[in-house]
């Protein structure tokens, strides 16, 4: 099989004068390495594609894969995630990950918990805070949260981001507001444990790979995962799979939303539990990072015993797995035509 794989590498980016916090979700080539080198171990063929718009200049080249996987964050826009689905979609070229609608809703978290919540599932209560204006109908208990809505790798998750009081609402979504220019959301502040969960495979065949705690400790500057934490994690953060009762509740709670929100292949979902123990959604991030070593899921699947490669193989093979299913549907409709 011919693979092609699409990313934004955060080098390309800084070389054109994007600035480090505007390139913090992107990939670097070594993550690329990794999942051509696991690809091609499994008897495949691959070709480096590129950005979304090297994806778009090779398509209308007449260029095609049978499969790509893909990695594009995206720069600009809330659906930059869908970009590169959305155009595979346009050229029926199967991929890896979700479809543009999730990768679009689930960007844009206060929608996300939304359709969440809709689903009876337990979220955090919330509010967003578009202009100076909105700060007046944020009617929830504090302490609060506040971030940007449509960020990810803890982007604009700072020590401010936990608020006291009023002025300190204001102060942080002021500077949210001017410095990312997206609207900002402000959650009920979850005082418990923090889990991260990491589920593979589409639908039914979905599963929990582990449920991993993160632990603040005492070196770290701020007591939740900011994004200094996140990136300076050694000596300040420390990681552990959990397998009690709240943890068996949090992936219960994990794999509901994915299902629920139709993700595929693999995703990483953000869990806390409030001062009773009891679970809430927080975000799905159905890109996650995959750079060996140091993103969360690769983290989660280490310490559950899992190896990189069969990580990267059973994605793959999901993917697969719904081409398979797909070309079965279009041969019996075609039969049945």
């Amino acid at each position: 099989m011919h693979i092609g794989l699409t990313y934004d590498l955060k080098n390309e980016y800084l070389a054109q004068g994007y600035t480090p916090d505007e390139c913090s979700e992107l990939d670097s080539i070594e993550t690329v390495d990794a999942l051509a080198a696991v690809a091609e171990l499994m008897g495949h063929r691959t070709t480096r594609v590129g950005h979304v718009k090297d994806l778009a200049k090779r398509l209308v080249a007449g260029e095609r894969w049978d499969l790509v996987i893909n990695i594009a964050e995206g720069m600009h826009g809330i659906g930059r995630e869908a970009q590169v689905p959305a155009l595979l979609d346009a050229y029926r070229i199967p991929y890896t990950f979700s479809d543009p609608l999730v990768c679009a809703l689930t960007l844009h978290k206060g929608m996300c918990k939304r359709v969440v919540r809709d689903m009876g599932l337990n979220t955090a209560r919330f509010g967003l805070v578009g202009c100076e204006g909105d700060l007046g109908s944020i009617e929830l208990a504090y302490p609060l949260f506040a971030k940007p809505v449509a960020e990810g790798s803890s982007k604009g998750v700072t020590g401010a981001s936990k608020i006291s009081e009023p002025r300190e609402l204001r102060d942080v979504c002021l500077a949210l507001l001017e410095r990312y220019g997206q609207p900002v959301l402000v959650e009920e502040y979850l005082p418990g444990r923090e889990f991260t969960v990491g589920i593979v495979g589409t639908g039914e065949r979905a599963r929990v790979l582990g449920c991993m705690e993160i632990h603040i400790g005492p070196n770290a500057p701020h007591g939740f995962y900011s994004a200094t934490n996140k990136d300076d994690w050694v000596g300040k953060v420390s990681y552990s799979i959990a397998t009690d009762d709240e943890a068996r509740a949090a992936s219960d709670l994990a794999l509901a939303s994915y299902r629920g929100l139709g993700c595929r292949d693999v995703s990483r979902v953000d869990v806390r539990t409030d001062r009773n123990g009891k679970p809430a959604f927080i975000e799905i991030n159905p890109l996650p990072g995959l750079r060996p070593g140091w993103s969360d899921l690769v983290f989660l699947c280490k310490y559950a015993g899992i190896e990189y490669e069969q990580l990267i193989r059973w994605i793959i093979e999901s993917a697969m797995e719904r081409v398979c299913e797909g070309s079965q549907v279009r041969d019996a409709a075609g039969a049945r035509g």
